[in-house]
């Protein structure tokens, strides 16, 4: 039976983690996030190029370009020292290149899905491609990244030895995910329009907060489980100060993007138009690479999985990771065996 003692005992509990709770929480270092060095080597408008330090030279001649999505930062590829994508790739040998996609303002908000792929990527490519001396480097697109690069890789084939995609949407017509159902009937152009053309990374952060509404509970405990602990705390903190950076869209891109892609499916049906360019998938004849994660809500695999179907090259894989989204790049099994594969994929491929 619940009585007094059973109720004084709780809010006693309560209290000493509250108590906890504070000075965990006051002695803490400071959050720090992506420490991996790196050399800033080209800017335009927002936009930074870094490439990652090596202290050793590269075991491929072939550099990679990593194109991030423009939701949220990269700096989850590099989240701290031990679970980092990054320096884990850097690790197998590999020239790392990444592109900081950086802060908008009012004056980005007219920036275009062309603005982004045949203007920003395609003249970080051409930059590494002159660094290097190299007709063709390689790209690795993450989520809409991935769908970036699969665009440009399609309109730019001779520019592009090697493509992987991770996590990326390519065929808009699943229900799978909760994302791609309430996108279908969403009104965008409204959205834009009241957002006066930049949509606000925290008005996106609710969105993603809905599609699993217990995660904020869960947040809860995990953090109450790990105060007394703090490695666990500092993960925890590292992972929350990721998601809360999210930065704002450019309202003319995200509008194509949700139009064409989430509601008519058009890079699928060959009726993409990104510039003046038709993409054709069938165009990328360059080996690829294909990643998805088994358990992701975002983007689900049978989103993933169809872009191996319509592509143009013979030399084409489909990987399955087993975890979420986010778990393909900080999860420990990501750790020792995604990278190395991704390695070892392009080690095999650099003739």
């Amino acid at each position: 039976m619940y009585n007094q003692t059973n109720m004084f005992n709780e809010l006693n509990t309560a209290a000493t983690k509250l108590t906890n709770s504070y000075t965990a929480f006051k002695n803490l270092p400071e959050i720090t996030l992506a420490t991996t060095p790196k050399t800033k080597i080209y800017t335009e408008d927002k936009l930074t190029l870094y490439r990652f330090d090596r202290s050793t030279p590269a075991t491929t001649k072939t550099p990679v370009l990593i194109v991030y999505a423009l939701v949220n930062t990269w700096q989850m590829m590099d989240l701290q020292p031990d679970r980092s994508y990054v320096t884990n790739l850097l690790n197998q040998g590999l020239d790392v290149y990444l592109i900081d996609w950086g802060t908008i303002t009012q004056q980005d908000k007219y920036n275009t899905m062309n603005d982004y792929i045949n203007g920003y990527v395609n003249n970080c490519v051409d930059y590494i491609r002159g660094h290097h001396k190299l007709d063709k480097i390689n790209l690795m697109g993450i989520c809409q990244g991935g769908t970036f690069s699969a665009i440009y890789s399609a309109i730019h084939p001779h520019k592009v030895k090697n493509l992987i995609t991770l996590v990326t949407p390519i065929d808009f017509s699943t229900n799978d995910g909760l994302l791609f159902k309430w996108a279908k009937d969403m009104d965008f152009d409204a959205l834009v329009k009241n957002y006066n053309g930049i949509i606000p990374g925290s008005f996106l952060n609710v969105g993603f907060e809905m599609l699993k509404p217990m995660m904020k509970i869960n947040k809860g405990q995990g953090l109450m489980n790990a105060i007394n602990d703090e490695s666990k705390l500092l993960n925890f903190m590292r992972m929350e100060k990721w998601i809360a950076d999210s930065p704002d869209q450019a309202g003319a891109c995200y509008l194509q993007f949700m139009k064409d892609l989430y509601q008519n499916n058009k890079l699928i049906n060959t009726e993409m138009v990104v510039g003046k360019h038709t993409v054709n998938l069938k165009n990328i004849t360059m080996p690829l690479l294909n990643i998805y994660a088994t358990e992701d809500h975002l983007v689900p695999p049978s989103a993933t999985i169809p872009l191996n179907d319509y592509v143009g090259t013979k030399d084409k894989e489909i990987y399955s990771f087993k975890g979420g989204h986010i778990g393909v790049f900080t999860g420990a099994r990501s750790q020792k065996e995604l990278a190395p594969t991704v390695g070892k994929w392009l080690l095999s491929r650099d003739k």
